[in-house]
């Protein structure tokens, strides 16, 4: 009967340790395998979408990445919206995009987005400008090229034909 006892004891010790659920670090609407990733410090960053919600750049990472930097007033990125609008569709789940909004109002920048359809694309509101600091980003409309690794591979502006061979080049 002791031994029954201590066995029951051990069961219920071992179980109650696995039971309780794992920490985890990334939030809840990462894609899975967001854990297992290391995130290298080109990426880690925070911010908020322009819809108001918490973004957290480690979720860029391990595949590679085209940070956008636009401003809603400028007709540069305005020119540029639908090829990033196009090149983001066309390389969905393979390569990933963000826009990061400054020099301009909330408000304008949801217009922006509206106006060139650009919902597909995450679009981060940067108006304190931290991560365009980060990047040491000084005008728009300019992209940072990110490798699979977070390595930046490209900073400047780019034209249509630049930035579809860039996004070509990481898709391989």
């Amino acid at each position: 009967m002791r031994r029954r006892a201590v066995l029951l004891a051990a069961a219920s010790a071992l179980l109650a340790a696995g039971c309780g659920a794992p920490e985890k670090t990334t939030a809840a609407w990462d894609p899975p395998g967001a854990e297992a990733r290391a995130v290298p410090a080109t990426l880690a960053f925070t911010g908020k979408t322009i819809d108001g919600k918490p973004y957290d750049g480690s979720l860029l990472a391990g595949r590679p990445t085209i940070l956008w930097f636009w401003a809603p007033w400028c007709a540069t990125c305005a020119s540029e919206a639908q090829s990033v609008r196009d090149l983001e569709e066309q390389y969905r789940g393979k390569i990933n995009f963000l826009g990061v909004a400054g020099m301009g109002d909330n408000k304008a920048m949801h217009q922006f987005v509206d106006d060139f359809e650009l919902r597909t694309v995450p679009h981060l509101d940067d108006q304190a400008g931290v991560i365009w600091k980060k990047f040491k980003i000084a005008e728009q409309s300019l992209y940072v090229v990110l490798d699979d690794k977070g390595k930046v591979r490209k900073t400047g502006y780019l034209d249509d034909l630049q930035l579809t061979a860039e996004v070509k080049s990481l898709a391989v």
